[in-house]
């Protein structure tokens, strides 16, 4: 079982468009689901995924030689009002794999960690939102409605505060860019464009 070879395009731009972090290591990561199918149509073996190996690259434990971890920087509106700096404040980047089809396809950790742009966050993602974002994005996926894909969920042996204390989990979604609106808001407002 040979692990997927990264390309990392958006590591290669300037600086300002990102952040270099690796993922924070989690205490005892167990695997959740793989997607199958998903992992097929991107010519990553399944049952590397759900290897000790496969796991540890999706809990963030382990970091392929040919990724190159980022966490992207982007604008937005929260909370009613427009934020010159949001980015991604729990979702790592390892880098672009090339599907089936010759296509170049994002490959995403979310909750991995703190980034510089987490603004006070704990980077973590908690398990039951992690397991609506898999089911939801794969039946959008079977509506036909063009959205991240969820490649795999991990369990991180580990917990997070928010109303009360839940177990925490990593997501590995799948997406053909992580570009957003966000991304062209964030050097528009600052005079970048």
């Amino acid at each position: 079982m040979v692990q997927p070879a990264f390309d990392s395009a958006y590591a290669r731009l300037p600086g300002r468009f990102f952040a270099r972090i690796a993922p924070t290591p989690v205490a005892a990561p167990r695997l959740i689901r793989v997607n199958a199918p998903l992992a097929a149509e991107l010519g990553i073996d399944p049952d590397w995924l759900a290897s000790e190996e496969g796991v540890a690259v999706l809990a963030g434990n382990h970091v392929p030689d040919t990724a190159t971890p980022i966490a992207t920087a982007y604008a937005g509106h929260q909370f009613g009002g427009f934020v010159p700096q949001l980015g991604d404040g729990r979702a790592i980047l390892l880098g672009e794999v090339v599907d089936r089809g010759g296509t170049r396809r994002d490959v995403q950790l979310k909750g991995a960690g703190r980034t510089p742009f987490s603004r006070g966050g704990d980077g973590r993602a908690a398990l039951g939102p992690v397991l609506r974002e898999y089911l939801v994005s794969e039946a959008m996926e079977a509506l036909g409605i063009p959205t991240t894909r969820a490649l795999a969920a991990v369990t991180t042996g580990e917990r997070v505060i928010r109303e009360t204390m839940l177990p925490s989990a990593v997501l590995a979604r799948v997406a053909a860019s992580h570009i957003r609106v966000g991304t062209f808001q964030f050097f528009a407002s600052r005079g970048d464009v």
